[in-house]
């Protein structure tokens, strides 16, 4: 899909954004496929030497937080602006924020992804898995977000291999640097050491405020976009990540997990 390095936006030709899909899943879809049932993270030297470098200065940055390498780690995104947000579980249950790191290159516009091919990254609740860790990845590391999730198959949403990975270029995906992938897959495969069956990534159009909402009135996604604040508001009252089902085709935001 698109490239955008903020704040400049170009759309490439149609015929060149097939050709990079096409390379792009020529190139991803056999280690996808050899992780995807994996009940630990996957391993490769190139992850294996990532943990490695990283692992000392996580501890320590999470320690001047109080905070313990291997707790239960959340991870909000928002495209506008475009950051992606790591918080980690502290002794008390609630989640602190450790890090917040720009999005290097992110595709499409504000809006969920809708269709396989509209050059959109998706908005949403997703889940990572442990095998969903892909160590061999084209662009350094990544984790897949498990793209369509129940609500995108109930509104028949299609589209696959949605990821987070680093090399700073997007088509379709939220990149990152590889320095940053690196320390968010510490972070990650730590937790699912430590016993975390899967970490929750929220993906927001922007900070779900009225000012923003109201700002964003006349879009054609307002309504949905209504329907992900619940969950926006519960984590920024609580610090705990609510419960979120599907019920009528439609999100349904509960209590804490």
């Amino acid at each position: 899909m698109i490239q955008r390095r903020l704040p400049h936006r170009r759309r490439p030709q149609p015929n060149i954004f097939a050709i990079l899909l096409a390379m792009l899943a020529f190139l991803c879809l056999p280690a996808l496929f050899a992780f995807a049932h994996a009940e630990t993270v996957p391993q490769t030297a190139r992850s294996k030497a990532a943990y490695e470098a990283q692992v000392s200065g996580v501890k320590a940055a999470l320690a001047e937080k109080g905070l313990t390498l291997g707790n239960p780690v959340f991870l909000q995104i928002t495209k506008e602006p475009a950051e992606l947000t790591a918080y980690v579980q502290d002794a008390d249950g609630r989640f602190q924020s450790y890090r917040t790191w720009p999005v290097c290159a992110v595709s499409g516009d504000l809006g969920p992804k809708l269709r396989e091919s509209d050059l959109q990254a998706p908005e949403g609740f997703y889940a990572v898995r442990p095998g969903q860790m892909n160590p061999a990845s084209s662009y350094h590391l990544s984790f897949n977000l498990g793209y369509p999730n129940a609500f995108d198959r109930a509104n028949g949403r299609t589209g696959s291999f949605l990821m987070v990975h680093g090399s700073c270029v997007s088509i379709g995906c939220f990149a990152m640097t590889d320095p940053v992938i690196e320390e968010i897959w510490t972070l990650m495969q730590a937790a699912f050491e430590g016993g975390q069956r899967d970490v929750k990534v929220h993906i927001f159009p922007f900070p779900m405020t009225e000012a923003n909402l109201a700002a964003h009135a006349d879009s054609e996604h307002a309504a949905f976009w209504q329907s992900l604040k619940p969950a926006w508001d519960s984590f920024a009252a609580s610090g705990e990540v609510p419960r979120v089902s599907v019920r009528n085709a439609a999100y349904q935001v509960g209590g804490a997990q």
